[in-house]
């Protein structure tokens, strides 16, 4: 983008008494349809990729450098014991639609950092935000946050470059902390993954590096609504921006969240590590380890240059699902407020059972050969649903530091009292978006893709 695109450097204080959420709200309304629009960030995120050197090559096993498959376990993982290792899950869910399963899986123990600064301009907010390359990004390039980082990164295991900004969030008492909680990762991928989801302010003077740019959460929201532009990290820290609170819920507070305790309650959920090469039903070749069925998702190698980043050429595993996911709220006015039907969800990686998740949340391929009232519930209504249901809709990629071209599509579908009634099946709950909000402010009640579509659902908040 062009000078003349960037906000204005004068930093004009704010009024007293605003709140956070008006001064979001007024970011939101902010250079709608003004340059830089979706289509100036999508050529300057073009400019940015052909401004380095990307690549990202399928490799064997044998040709990663550094990672290696232990010879009594099987569990793959890097020679410095950093980064993440892969080794084998067995869950038992007796009272699930799958009683047990066992499954390769990520842990990586460190909790990152994701970090976004603001800063205002001419009295707005604006947001910095990175065209940052991951691996597994089908289009390499997306918008992240300012800071995206595990602590293997910004600790330099790699013995890269620093990473840009890292100190406003390594001390972010020097700013104003807008945003701040453990959220955990994708629970069916990653054991007990947690990283640190931050907004941070500031009034200093910020220079503004290569590969960096300011923008409104207006213009951050245009482009939530264009697929595979805004990360899964950067869809996950927005949605801990505090939203206004509608007038009325369904469901009170303590109501939902003594709901949410007894879901946790009820699951007798055990989750058990066990060597890769002990795990029943995958099998591992020279490029990759797949179910025997051939579904879910499979492990592979990747080699990867890229000319942006603190270190420019590695090599790495990732998980690569088969088939793309459906992930969808089923949404209705009630007394003419929004809501969304919730699911209890239980993951095996997560850190506490049960996390809120959304109403859909699979790939359709892996229940394909089931039938009735085996599948999983409303994932029918979703795939059928018309475009005058369709609140919502976009493909977004999912975390491409560790996922290769896993990629859902969200949905935000219409449904009334004959789809959906005011009283659903067990483990479901209809909230407000402002309750989400609200519990996305503590740790691991939200999972990442409920946290994505509150993103895209605040940022649709204004449309009919």
């Amino acid at each position: 983008m062009t000078a003349a695109t960037r906000p204005r450097t004068r930093t004009v204080p704010r009024e007293d008494g605003g709140g956070l959420a008006a001064r979001l709200a007024r970011s939101a309304q902010a250079a709608v349809g003004a340059p830089p629009g979706p289509e100036d960030v999508r050529a300057w995120l073009d400019e940015r990729t052909r401004a380095s050197k990307f690549s990202v090559e399928r490799i064997p096993f044998t040709a990663l450098d550094g990672w290696s498959f232990d010879p009594r376990t099987g569990d793959l993982g890097h020679r410095s014991g950093k980064f993440f290792t892969v080794h084998g899950l067995h869950v038992i869910h007796a009272d699930g639609p799958f009683p047990a399963w066992q499954q390769p899986i990520i842990n990586q123990p460190e909790v990152g950092i994701l970090g976004i600064l603001a800063k205002e301009f001419d009295g707005v907010l604006h947001f910095l935000m990175q065209a940052k390359m991951e691996p597994g990004n089908p289009n390499l390039l997306q918008l992240s946050p300012t800071v995206q980082a595990t602590r293997s990164n910004y600790t330099k295991v790699h013995r890269g470059a620093d990473v840009k900004y890292l100190e406003h969030f390594t001390r972010p008492a020097s700013g104003r902390i807008l945003a701040d909680a453990l959220q955990s990762e994708h629970g069916s991928w990653f054991l007990h993954k947690s990283n640190r989801n931050m907004v941070v302010e500031t009034d200093g003077e910020v220079p503004l590096h290569d590969d960096f740019c300011w923008l409104t959460l207006g213009q951050i929201n245009a482009l939530l609504g264009e697929s595979g532009v805004i990360n899964m990290d950067a869809r996950t820290v927005l949605s801990c921006l505090p939203v206004a609170g509608a007038p009325y819920a369904l469901h009170s507070d303590t109501e939902l969240l003594s709901w949410f305790t007894s879901e946790r309650a009820r699951h007798d959920i055990r989750a058990e590590r066990i060597p890769l090469k002990e795990t029943s039903g995958w099998v591992q070749g020279d490029h990759s380890v797949d179910h025997e069925d051939g579904r879910y998702f499979r492990v592979v190698a990747v080699a990867v240059e890229a000319g942006n980043r603190e270190v420019s050429r590695w090599s790495q595993p990732l998980f690569e699902p088969v088939g793309r996911g459906v992930t969808a709220f089923l949404t209705r006015e009630i007394d003419g407020v929004r809501h969304v039907l919730a699911h209890a969800r239980v993951e095996g990686g997560f850190l506490d059972t049960v996390e809120l998740g959304p109403t859909v949340q699979c790939t359709p391929e892996n229940y394909a050969q089931l039938h009735g009232g085996e599948r999983p519930p409303y994932l029918d209504l979703v795939l059928a649903a018309g475009p005058d249901r369709i609140r919502y809709e976009a493909v977004h990629s999912e975390e491409g530091g560790r996922f290769l071209h896993a990629e859902s599509r969200y949905l935000l579908v219409d449904a009334d009292d004959t789809d959906a009634p005011l009283d659903p099946p067990a483990g479901y709950r209809w909230v407000t978006p402002g309750q989400l909000t609200s519990l996305v402010r503590h740790g691991h009640y939200v999972n990442v893709q409920a946290r994505t579509l509150l993103a895209c659902l605040n940022a649709t908040a204004d449309r009919p």
